[in-house]
């Protein structure tokens, strides 16, 4: 039973520190914008790649992978 003047007292500074870290990113500004980083990660931020001219990228083997030579 004398455990309980631990706990409650515990449980209360946890809580008071919960809501005082939302007020916090609230007032910083963490809450602004909650779509833009779900859709940055469907958005293909890669350069396109060129297609390579003919002859090239077939890599040290003339593109003949696989044949032994």
């Amino acid at each position: 039973m004398s455990i309980l003047y631990i706990l409650i007292p515990l449980g209360l500074v946890l809580v008071f520190i919960g809501i005082w870290a939302f007020f916090w990113a609230v007032g910083n500004g963490q809450f602004d914008d909650l779509e833009t980083p779900g859709w940055s990660v469907l958005v293909d931020h890669d350069a396109p790649r060129k297609p390579a001219a003919q002859g090239q990228g077939q890599g040290q083997d003339g593109g003949q992978a696989g044949d032994g030579s």
